[in-house]
This record gives structure tokens, C-alpha cells and sequence, in this order.
């Protein structure tokens, strides 16, 4: 009788568990729909304002005019640089922070071999806890960035960042984060938001119709505002990949924990059955066995 019992109670508590992993993957699957939403209208604006960007260039192109922005500015020596590594705050998410970190730990070999000097920034507790575990210096930390980051919120960090930048104090920014290709499609990458390089959009010339503009005021006046919106575009849209690629890799996560504990589930009730009938059939033995005594 003993071995049900403590069958039992595993039993009761793998359900538990159960409950707990399905509870959290609902959670995560209704988070990642609210979040795929925000990152899919982000990344509709940045297609967007970059076309605008190449279209207006283009045209000064045409015209025989110049236009250079301090941001465009690509630096003949790299000095110093900044690595933004964007990590999640809780865990249970499967691999997202470890692909995250080992594309930054490849920056941070990088550099050093270089001898560049790196200021790392962190957001994340998970990514925190990572560098303080390896004994990384970071030069700043964020908490704050949760499944819902704001424009406002990135916002103060891309204007610390444009001024940086144009101040000659950093030479280049790179940000480590997991980029959100499609609901089954989400991969670590490192990409170089400043500079920001050639004004060129992603769509072939050749199939882009011709779009005639009137400007007021210049269009260099409008570049001037333009080039600053689609950095910070960017980098709101960095944090947007990474808020719905964490809920993806959590709902995946808890799905797969939920599935395995059906299994575990169903395998202790097998055992249970196992060890209830042979407690029975050895009851009836000592029945008959007994009964037979008497006779």
C-alpha cells in the first residue's frame, strides 16, 4: 500500500506542474498576439519611412545636390563602440537569452582582440545576471523593457545614443537581440544601427514605381528630421522583435513542458495500475492461503 501512496502523491504532483506550464503557455500565447501585433505595425512604419529616406536621396541624387547627416557618417577608425545586448526579464523561455548572449560574447572577443573599447549595455535581469556570472563589466543596465516597451522608453535611449554619436564619444553601436522573421522563424542576430550607412531601400530600383515629390521646406531639411526618426525607428523595432520573440520561445517552452508531463502523467497512472493489482493479487493470495489454513 505504501508504494501507491507515494505513487499518488507524484501523480498529484506532476499534475500540479501540469497546470502551472499550461496556465503559463496561455498566458504566453495571449501576450505574443498583442506583442506580434505592435511589431508587425513597427516594422510597416520602418519599411516605410526607409523607402521615404531612398526616394528622397535619390532624388538630391538626381539633382546633383549633396546631403550628409552626422548619423550617415561612417568613422575611418573605430575608437569606441556600444554593444546593447536585449535579454528578457524572466526565464522559462527555452534558448532566446542564449542565442542573444553568444552572438555578444562574439562582439566582446571581437573588440577585445581589436583593442577596441566596448561599453556593454544590458537590458534584461536574465542578460544582467549573465555578464555579472562572467565577471563583464557593463556600462549600463535596463529592467524596465518588459513584453510592452513604449516608444518613449526607447526614445530616451536613441537620443542618448544619436548624441554620442554625433559628439564622436562612440564611433559605432550594435545591438544583440533576437529578430522576428515569422510566427515559426525568430533567430539571434547582431546588427549595426549607427552608422547608418548608404540611404538605399531594401526594394530593387527596377521594380519600384517613380515617385515625384514636392518639397517644403528642402529635402535636405526633411532628411535632417528623417535620418534621426528612422534610427530611433529601428531600435524601437529591435525591442519589439525581441518582446514577441520571448513569447514565442515561452509558449513554445510551456507547450513542450505541458506535453511532457502528459506523458509522465500517463506513465504513472500505468504504474500506479501495476502496483494496485499486484496489491491485490497478493490480498487474494493471503485470503485463500488463509481460508485454506482453516480447512
Amino acid at each position: 500500500m505504501a508504494k501507491a501512496r507515494a505513487i499518488i502523491k507524484r501523480l498529484k504532483a506532476v499534475r500540479n506542474v501540469r497546470k502551472i506550464t499550461r496556465t503559463m503557455e496561455l498566458v504566453a500565447t495571449a501576450r505574443f498576439k498583442k506583442a506580434m501585433d505592435r511589431a508587425t505595425q513597427a516594422a510597416a512604419y520602418t519599411r516605410k519611412i526607409s523607402e521615404i529616406v531612398s526616394d528622397l536621396s535619390n532624388t538630391m541624387e538626381e539633382g546633383a545636390s549633396s546631403f550628409t547627416h552626422p548619423l550617415l557618417q561612417q568613422r575611418e577608425t573605430e575608437k569606441k563602440s556600444i554593444l546593447l545586448v536585449i535579454t528578457s526579464n524572466r526565464g522559462l523561455c527555452g534558448g532566446y537569452n542564449g542565442g542573444v548572449l553568444r552572438h555578444a560574447q562574439t562582439r566582446i572577443r571581437q573588440t577585445k582582440a581589436d583593442q577596441i573599447p566596448l561599453n556593454i549595455e544590458v537590458s534584461g535581469k536574465r542578460g544582467i545576471g549573465f555578464f555579472k556570472f562572467q565577471k563583464i563589466e557593463t556600462a549600463a543596465s535596463y529592467t524596465h523593457f518588459e513584453d510592452k516597451p513604449t516608444f518613449d522608453e526607447v526614445d530616451v535611449l536613441a537620443k542618448r545614443y544619436i548624441d554620442l554619436f554625433v559628439r564622436g564619444e562612440i564611433d559605432r553601436l550594435d545591438v544583440s537581440y533576437t529578430k522576428f522573421e515569422t510566427m515559426s522563424r525568430q533567430k539571434a542576430v547582431i546588427e549595426t544601427l549607427l552608422p547608418i550607412g548608404k540611404l538605399t531601400s531594401a526594394e530593387p530600383a527596377s521594380s519600384k514605381p517613380k515617385v515625384e515629390y514636392d518639397f517644403l521646406p528642402t529635402p535636405k531639411e526633411i532628411l535632417e528630421e528623417i535620418v534621426p526618426a528612422s534610427f530611433k525607428a529601428r531600435l524601437f523595432k529591435c525591442f519589439l522583435d525581441a518582446a514577441v520573440s520571448e513569447q514565442i520561445a515561452r509558449m513554445v517552452a510551456m507547450k513542450s513542458a505541458t506535453d511532457n508531463a502528459d506523458d509522465m502523467i500517463r506513465s504513472i497512472r500505468a504504474q500506479y495500475n501495476r502496483a494496485r493489482q499486484s496489491q491485490i493479487t497478493s490480498e487474494l493470495s493471503e485470503i485463500i492461503g488463509g481460508a485454506a489454513a482453516l480447512e
